[in-house]
């Protein structure tokens, strides 16, 4: 024989008591609080999210070393360059590099650089669940989530061009009314590995080839304009030309030879005149001397 008596029960449960009477042979009585069923929620935190605290933690140690450094640096090159550090830019900092780091490796990737630190270190995924283990993301179970998130807002944004579509021409309306054809002209899409970098995941490539051909329909529609900044997310300019480029005209020499002149190269204190003729033979002067006698072996390498 036993009972349950239940004391201390309302709508909003402040504070709830739990009392187990049994027979004579034992009494037993247990009290819950709200606050003892929290503290317990909180150590029973799963394995996963423990894991992904720690990683998470590790990481943002990590990055904010690295955002200190960049800052040091930066000041450094500010102050060997006389400039003003609260005004220096990253295209500063590029030019102060190239200008107290010269390099004679043709590969640029391998030059010297500085870059925030948000453009070297890859990013990480936020928690994907919460401390219980459930996930956050609907689609957390595909495996890529944020990929499928992409591909269902691709076809999102055509219903929503097609839905347009349709209710302007049952209108009598021109479709030039509410938008037109996107021009990308000059870019191209996302290779897979920058697309995987943008979403954090990575891919096959044919979910790769998935997503080009979504892209490439939701590019091809008549309205796909009213979408432009959704698609120029994912796509890239071809040719990265600086507005003060520019394209000398050739001239002709005594003897009748195309040619070029750059005036006033400049390499630190040093300043200098080059000039390339066409068609040549291949020698290369400098002050007058051929160039296997002047400098060392590394200067002519460069050269």
């Amino acid at each position: 024989m036993f009972s349950i008596v239940i004391r201390g029960l309302r709508s909003t449960f402040p504070r709830q008591s739990l009392v187990i009477n049994t027979s004579s042979h034992f009494h037993r009585s247990i009290v819950y609080k709200a606050e003892d069923v929290e503290r317990v929620q909180k150590a029973k935190i799963s394995k996963a999210m423990k894991a992904y605290l720690e990683r998470a933690k590790e990481y943002e140690s990590c990055m904010e070393t690295a955002r200190l450094e960049y800052k040091l640096g930066k000041r450094h090159l500010a102050n060997m360059m006389g400039a003003d550090v609260e005004t220096f830019t990253q295209q500063d900092i590029d030019q102060a590099v190239q200008y107290l780091f010269p390099s004679g490796l043709y590969d640029p990737a391998a030059r010297p650089t500085m870059k925030p630190p948000e453009e070297f270190i890859p990013r990480k995924k936020g928690a994907e669940f919460d401390e219980a283990g459930r996930p956050f993301h609907p689609l957390f179970y595909t495996g890529r989530p944020n990929f499928f998130q992409l591909l269902f807002e691709v076809v999102e944004n055509i219903n929503k061009m097609n839905a347009l579509e349709d209710s302007t021409r049952l209108k009598g309306k021109s479709l030039d009314s509410v938008g037109k054809k996107i021009d990308t002209t000059g870019s191209e899409w996302l290779p897979k590995e920058l697309l995987e970098k943008k979403i954090v995941e990575t891919i096959s490539d044919i979910e790769y080839d998935n997503f080009i051909s979504a892209m490439n329909r939701l590019e091809a529609h008549p309205l796909s304009d009213r979408v432009k900044d959704f698609v120029f997310e994912y796509r890239k300019p071809l040719i990265s030309k600086l507005d003060n480029d520019t394209i000398p005209v050739p001239q002709q020499d005594e003897d009748g030879r195309q040619c070029v002149t750059i005036y006033e190269c400049l390499r630190k204190t040093a300043r200098g005149d080059v000039t390339l003729k066409f068609p040549g033979t291949g020698k290369i002067e400098v002050n007058g001397q051929d160039l296997r006698s002047v400098g060392n072996t590394q200067q002519r390498e460069q050269v």
